[in-house]
């Protein structure tokens, strides 16, 4: 018997020893089952080309791939980074040029980029294909390295972003519910049509003072009816012509907004509660609940005003001796501030002269000034709207003159009083003039 034959045989015979005894195999010791075992074969059919991600690494920290973009118009900056170091970069056109790398099938990311325009879109789509996006505030962007020592550009800026990423400090903005997004997207198109209605009456007026003519003074939404009763050249109204036809259009359009603001008040009890204030009607009510979104989301009304930027500015050193405060922050949503200081003015010249708000605003602007009272109402308003609505408790003038710097969380809820005030603010909201649907805000 040759070499082979023996190694043969003495692997895999199965014949007898001399005598018919079997000796018993060899006892494998753990080093060397480790050292001979092979892995087990995996089934080819159903097997999954990849393995998929563990959640947590060895030190506890996510696996999840770290990725950074700078969305643009026509630009979007993908920037992908694991462990400090980037390991890919690219940039295209539209997002689904990105399909390869953050489509459906691959693996996790954790995808940030800055709020724009097309944020929400983004969000969405990424959170289909299985990703998990953040939405940084551009309001700190600088803390994440975004624009310094004088270098900023699309791939920089996405790698700076897929760094926080992967480092753990994005700041995150908030992401509105679909229902907010839907009501910001319809006072959108009412305020394009306010401020072209405004444009549009300041340039009919320009043009008949150059002509020697000046128009009577009225509100805005009742200009049409005043131009028409008014005598007015030949040569001026051929003049104007154009842009009267333009403002009709516009009104209609603007009635239709309105209409279908009204029909999502219906439907919206946080609309009608927000309502029952002095000086707050369909148009404040929505634009603050389109900013807010869950009032839950903030511990106190002094975060409500600071987000809205409210709170005056501070630049305070050396102690608390030497606060320095200046101006309001005007951080946030310009429209909503101007809506909530439009509602102050409106409850310190329209409002019931014992009403605690009123009372309080008067006060300051006796001692401050008029637009300073106006802010601090406009402050105040802010808190109270957020405490009624994280409560869903209805305005009440007289436990608003008892409420204490606590809150208004313990104020009673009579059901009678709730009932009345919901329907006192339903007839504000349904109040109309002869031409059209107004909010408690004229013009914008």
């Amino acid at each position: 018997m040759d070499e082979a034959d023996s190694v043969a045989g003495g692997a895999g015979s199965s014949e007898a020893s001399p005598g018919g005894i079997t000796p018993p195999a060899p006892r494998e010791t753990a080093a060397s089952k480790q050292a001979t075992d092979l892995p087990p074969v995996a089934e080819a059919i159903g097997t999954p080309a990849w393995s998929e991600p563990q959640e947590v690494g060895a030190q506890g920290r996510s696996v999840m791939r770290s990725v950074g973009l700078d969305l643009g118009a026509r630009h979007i900056a993908y920037c992908e980074v694991r462990a400090g170091q980037v390991v890919d970069r690219v940039a295209v056109t539209r997002l689904e040029e990105l399909a390869s790398r953050l489509g459906n099938g691959t693996a996790p990311a954790c995808v940030a980029f800055e709020a724009a325009r097309e944020a929400w879109h983004v969000h969405d789509v990424l959170t289909q294909w299985g990703h998990q996006p953040k939405i940084v505030d551009t309001t700190r962007l600088k803390t994440i390295g975004v624009g310094q020592h004088k270098r900023k550009n699309d791939a920089i800026d996405a790698e700076h972003i897929a760094m926080a990423v992967d480092h753990g400090r994005i700041p995150e903005a908030h992401v509105l519910s679909p229902a907010r997004r839907e009501l910001r997207k319809q006072l959108s198109i009412r305020q394009a049509l306010v401020e072209t209605r405004s444009q549009y009456v300041v340039t009919i007026r320009g043009l008949a003072r150059a002509e020697g003519t000046a128009l009577p003074s009225c509100s805005t939404h009742n200009f049409l009816d005043r131009l028409q009763a008014t005598e007015l050249d030949g040569k001026i109204r051929a003049l104007i012509a154009p842009l009267v036809a333009a403002l009709e259009a516009i009104e209609q359009q603007l009635a239709h907004v309105d209409d279908e603001l009204e029909q999502v008040a219906k439907t919206d009890p946080l609309i009608r509660l927000c309502a029952t204030v002095p000086g707050v009607g369909l148009i404040v009510a929505a634009t603050f609940l389109s900013v807010i979104d869950d009032p839950k989301r903030f511990k106190s009304a002094h975060a409500v005003s600071a987000y809205l930027g409210l709170v005056p500015s501070e630049s305070t050193t050396g102690g608390p001796a030497k606060r320095r405060l200046g101006s309001i922050t005007k951080q946030g949503n310009p429209h909503a501030r101007a809506m909530l200081v439009q509602a102050a003015w409106s409850i310190l010249r329209a409002s019931p002269a014992d009403d605690p708000l009123r009372m309080w605003g008067a006060r300051i602007a006796k001692r401050r000034g008029s637009p300073i009272g106006a802010v601090a109402v406009a402050r105040r308003l802010a808190g109270v709207l957020w405490a009624m609505c994280r409560d869903g408790t209805f305005y009440s003038p007289a436990e608003q003159a008892n409420a204490s710097s606590t809150g208004v969380r313990r104020r009673i809820q009579d059901d009678t009083a709730h009932a009345a005030a919901l329907e006192l603010a339903a007839k504000k909201i349904h109040r109309r003039t002869k031409r059209r649907p107004t909010s408690e805000v004229a013009s914008m």
